[in-house]
């Protein structure tokens, strides 16, 4: 499959372009109501900060793919975002599940509301998984930008100490969960939340991290 070539050669230092042409994130689109469409500048400023970054050649313009479609598989990295309810069908929770299993990786994001729906839905995807708090010395924390405290606090929520959540399938992270962060509001250009300067960066510092991670693998 397309992802499984370029997770294999995303950063490979033999190659002068690792990363194709017009190649782009992806945000999954699903059922239940949730607003999975809440952040629409948060993609593609996460794209320009990797690709001035880390020396990717994303296309800002991210996909949007629906959780039972095959077009799935054509993205390594995909992000989920909401504020409300999460259903996946049975076919849907399969699909996501053979394209996690076969080398993608997904990013949950907690908008504030989402948690306990999308705790539901993935329990579906992965029946035989927990959701498990990954510690602060993991490897995500430790890609091109250190974070030896976790994530980074974007917004208040509950004001309660922001949380990354891991699903491990055979010793392999591919999902990792934000909780209590919002790290696409921070993502989001600067005048849609007034985040400071300061926040931002460290939201898309931690973002590029996640990208950088989920191809490294």
């Amino acid at each position: 499959m397309l992802f499984l070539f370029l997770l294999l050669n995303f950063f490979a230092p033999t190659q002068p372009e690792p990363v194709p042409a017009g190649m782009k994130l992806a945000l999954l689109k699903y059922n239940g109501g949730g607003d999975w469409y809440a952040n629409p500048t948060a993609l593609p400023n996460l794209a320009r900060y990797c690709n001035q970054n880390l020396g990717t050649a994303f296309d800002p313009d991210y996909a949007t793919v629906e959780v039972g479609s095959p077009e799935l598989f054509n993205f390594p990295f995909l992000h989920m975002t909401g504020h409300g309810n999460v259903v996946f069908s049975d076919m849907e929770a399969q699909n996501l599940r053979q394209y996690l299993i076969a080398g993608g990786f997904l990013h949950i994001d907690d908008n504030y509301g989402m948690d306990p729906f999308v705790r539901v839905a993935m329990k579906k995807v992965f029946p035989e998984l927990e959701f498990t708090e990954l510690p602060f010395g993991h490897e995500i924390y430790r890609q091109k930008f250190n974070f030896p405290g976790g994530l980074p606090k974007i917004h208040k929520h509950d004001d309660k100490p922001p949380r990354g959540y891991g699903l491990i399938w055979q010793g392999r992270l591919l999902c990792f969960y934000s909780f209590e962060c919002d790290l696409g509001d921070g993502w989001e250009d600067q005048d849609v939340h007034n985040d400071t300067p300061e926040a931002r960066t460290q939201a898309l510092r931690m973002g590029a991290n996640l990208v950088q991670y989920a191809f490294q693998q």
